[in-house]
């Protein structure tokens, strides 16, 4: 299987990162441009739940909507799902993804590292790595910092 990942530092704490992104409501805020909306397909968020991304306009010339099935939580840290349903899905095959946020030693309370991993296998041999999927994502967690420091 094939890997991709990058992180980015925010100038949050990890738990802060953590409860936006498992908050439906507040993940859909940050910038509606890329992420339209979250919701529960199935379940609450805990492993076996079905959550379903819709994309907004700046992502849908790659992707449009992306629905998850939960693989594993540690609560606060990391969360890992693979994409059942949308366009990823008829690229890739699996395509798993690890988001984790981890403390910045030493300043726990004021900074972590956002870390996005896919681990995926190409449907077709011409099919292109998901750069545009890392960028995204990164630039989207990046994005936590303004909704963070807004509390």
């Amino acid at each position: 299987m094939k890997s991709l990942q990058g992180e980015v530092q925010l100038n949050i704490p990890a738990t802060k990162a953590w409860e936006i992104f498992t908050n439906n409501e507040t993940v859909a805020k940050i910038n509606p441009e890329m992420l339209a909306g979250a919701e529960y397909l199935e379940g609450d968020g805990s492993p076996g739940s079905l959550r379903l991304f819709r994309l907004g306009p700046a992502l849908h010339h790659f992707v449009k909507e992306s629905v998850q099935k939960i693989e594993k939580i540690e609560s606060g840290r990391c969360l890992g799902y693979e994409v059942i349903r949308g366009e990823l899905k008829e690229m890739y095959d699996p395509y798993h993804v690890t988001v984790s946020f981890i403390p910045v030693p030493g300043k726990e309370g004021e900074q972590c590292i956002a870390t996005w991993k896919a681990e995926f296998e190409p449907i077709s041999p011409t099919t292109p790595m998901p750069e545009n999927a890392k960028d995204a994502a990164l630039g989207f967690l990046k994005l936590f910092e303004t909704c963070g420091a807004s509390d």
